[in-house]
């Protein structure tokens, strides 16, 4: 984790405040959450406990220390909860500043110029994406696709188990035998009556009879499919 963090001391982070920001942040941190930038507060006088930003693809998070440093609080916005950001460059660093939807000023100052110019780019990148939800959402057909690839290993997998024990499944062969009283009861499309003479609600039974005999195992699901098709163009 804390190599992952070193990146964010090329603009004049505390490496103090960096640290103590790291060994919190690997507990804060939701799945698929990353972090794209830490500002840290840097006041004209000696500032022991500065407050900072973290900036993820998930929200702002506004760290700061209490009790002399040993605990800290952490307040966070979500992306789709903020509606605007702001910066404004003062002779001593720049204030950063975000209004949300429930009309919440809240800024941070006193934050090192070129800091504040990479959170404000950083911060006007992720609401953009929010109006673009097409480029967030094509990661999520790829985690749908590599599931539905997974379901059909396993699958196959289980195919050959219920071969390899077909001895084990003939005693279960009477069970088949008492379904096949379950045709009669249906009108089948050969019976006196044609599909056009019947009602939607006769036509809604033959179409559920049918499926009985699918999740039976006594038609292919072919034939289900076509004796639907049919039924259905009466409908």
């Amino acid at each position: 984790m804390k190599e992952q963090f070193k990146k964010f001391l090329n603009e004049e982070q505390d490496p103090k405040a960096i640290e103590k920001i790291t060994s919190k942040l690997s507990d804060l941190l939701m799945r698929g959450e990353e972090v794209g930038y830490i500002a840290v507060q840097k006041k004209p006088a000696i500032t022991v406990f500065p407050e900072s930003l973290v900036l993820t693809n998930k929200r702002i998070i506004i760290c700061k220390p209490k009790n002399l440093g040993l605990s800290m609080d952490f307040i966070d916005y979500t992306w789709d909860d903020i509606s605007s950001t702001f910066v404004k460059e003062n002779i001593l660093g720049s204030e950063f500043s975000f209004g949300t939807k429930t009309d919440l000023a809240i800024s941070v100052d006193y934050i090192p110029k070129i800091q504040a110019r990479k959170i404000y780019t950083y911060a006007k990148e992720q609401l953009d994406l929010l109006k673009n939800p097409v480029v967030a959402a094509a990661p999520i057909v790829e985690d749908v696709q590599e599931e539905v690839e997974e379901e059909a290993e396993e699958i196959e997998e289980v195919v050959p188990e219920e071969v390899t024990s077909f001895a084990e499944i003939l005693p279960a062969a009477p069970v088949y035998e008492t379904y096949e009283q379950i045709p009669p009861p249906a009108p089948a499309p050969t019976g006196d009556r044609k599909l056009s003479d019947l009602s939607k609600e006769e036509l809604f039974d033959k179409l559920q009879n049918y499926k009985k005999l699918l999740d039976n195992g006594l038609i292919m699901q072919g034939e289900y499919d076509a004796y639907k098709k049919e039924i259905l163009s009466y409908m």
